[in-house]
């Protein structure tokens, strides 16, 4: 029931894409607003964002998290948006509790909720007055680091917190063509299919997908492949992952969604284009 905090809360991994699907009406904005409606009010949103990448396991400790703009050449409107959502110190706080003994700072001044968090969040929840959160990605520690640290996180969906992981499954942004709006490559194709495959038949193997041959294609850089590891290792038998969307946009971005304990949002929107990335700008230096 919507606003019910009993019973476990349900996990999701969103393909975000370009920052303007915050400013866009498409398939895919459709979806998260969709999904948004019918998840359960959470206490709290926990967040693990591609683009919080950097040496250290921190989340976001602030009363009144910033909103930044980490990328460059959008039109001014993106710039000017604000996603005002309340902070939780105190859930931030019961995270690195949680999690022990692993280690999480908690950050009280230096980061905020990037356009990862809040291009999806715009859609989900656009009243912006859900607290939200954010977990770094700790770039020094080995993909299973991920995993154990997803699975510590899991006792916090039981107390009304809502943990959604945002990057692309397939995301080369050097490989983008611009006629290719609502297409994948070939090997695009294969990787994320791949990625569906383990994700719903045994996501607790997930980084077996590592040796497939369209790996280092499909993920030249773990940023964004990372969040994803976060719901797999939340997932368990009584709760597995099932696609919520799935899609692609210039060839070389994933869009999939998945999700824990939610059901598949509505696939028959009409065929409208994923949103655009600056074309005067080169993908590959927007940090989309």
């Amino acid at each position: 029931m919507k606003g019910d905090l009993m019973g476990r809360m349900p996990a999701l991994f969103v393909g975000h894409g370009s920052p303007m699907n915050t400013l866009e009406a498409n398939r895919y904005t459709d979806a998260w607003r969709e999904l948004g409606a019918k998840l359960p009010r959470p206490r709290a949103l926990l967040v693990v964002s591609a683009h919080w990448f950097m040496g250290a396991t921190a989340v976001t400790a602030m009363k009144s998290p910033r909103t930044i703009h980490d990328f460059y050449g959008f039109p001014p409107e993106l710039f000017a948006f604000q996603y005002p959502a309340p902070g939780a110190p105190d859930v931030a706080a019961e995270i690195a509790e949680t999690v022990k003994p692993i280690w999480v700072g908690l950050d009280q001044d230096q980061w905020g909720l990037d356009h990862g968090t809040w291009s999806v969040l715009a859609h989900m929840y656009p009243v912006a007055d859900v607290p939200v959160v954010q977990l770094s990605i700790n770039a020094l520690k080995p993909l299973e680091y991920h995993l154990e640290l997803a699975a510590r996180l899991a006792p916090l969906r039981d107390s009304g917190i809502l943990i959604v992981a945002s990057g692309n499954v397939v995301h080369n942004l050097r490989r983008i063509e611009w006629d290719r709006r609502d297409e994948g490559f070939d090997w695009a194709h294969r990787f994320d299919d791949a990625v569906c495959e383990q994700l719903t038949r045994d996501a607790a193997r997930i980084l077996t997908v590592t040796s497939h041959p369209d790996y280092a294609l499909a993920v030249p850089t773990p940023d964004h492949f990372i969040p994803l590891l976060y719901v797999a290792g939340l997932a368990d038998a009584a709760q597995p992952l099932h696609a919520l969307l799935r899609g692609y946009s210039f060839g070389s971005i994933s869009m999939s969604c998945y999700g824990i304990g939610i059901e598949r949002a509505n696939a028959s929107y009409a065929d409208a284009s994923a949103a655009a990335l600056p074309a005067d700008v080169p993908a590959d230096s927007t940090n989309t």
